[in-house]
């Protein structure tokens, strides 16, 4: 019963009951363990108890979701890692394995924000209607290369940026001539 004094006021207690049943007892309604997985995922901290015993079952629920999404879906956990994690039970360093997960989590996450953080800086607006513009000049010089009819398609207004990209588009046109060129010397 000590279990349930520690379990903070902004934790949601979970009921498990004899019958398999999930309770939450914040909502007061039956959930599932998909329900549950919802809920790590939105980062809401419960706890699941045992209805009867009031032990702390948090961690073998837990290792169920895991379990079933592992069964259900698209395998996150390789089996060399399983076989090795499984090697651990029993090893004398089954102790220290926890605070290294933890801590080896915890980097891959920190690195994971850090890493979508700098790609959201990097790809401003501005930047993707550049990728456009590049894009579209790479294959304007590509299509002029291959059907010269493309050359006359009607050109887009001119932008401040068009010296730059006149310049490019004419070393895309001369490196598809050359590639042209080459291609031609392969089919004789």
């Amino acid at each position: 019963m000590a279990d349930k004094a520690e379990a903070s006021s902004d934790t949601v207690v979970i009921k498990k009951y004899a019958n398999r049943r999930l309770y939450n007892t914040q909502s007061s309604s039956y959930i599932t363990l998909e329900d549950l997985a919802r809920m790590v995922r939105e980062g809401v901290d419960f706890q699941v108890l045992d209805a009867k015993t009031g032990n702390d079952i948090t961690h073998s629920i837990l290792t169920q979701i895991i379990m079933e999404e592992e069964a259900n879906g698209e395998h996150m956990l390789p089996v060399s890692f399983l076989r090795q994690l499984i090697g651990m039970y029993g090893n004398s360093m089954q102790a220290m394995m926890p605070p290294y997960l933890e801590a080896a989590m915890a980097n891959f996450q920190s690195n994971q924000s850090s890493l979508q953080d700098a790609f959201k800086a990097s790809l401003d607006p501005q930047a993707f209607a550049r990728m456009a513009e590049q894009n579209l000049a790479m294959f304007t010089a590509a299509a002029s290369a291959f059907m010269p009819t493309a050359a006359a398609a009607p050109k887009p207004a001119a932008s401040a940026e068009e010296p730059t990209a006149r310049e490019d588009i004419t070393t895309l046109r001369a490196q598809m001539a050359e590639m042209q060129r080459k291609l031609d010397q392969l089919g004789e």
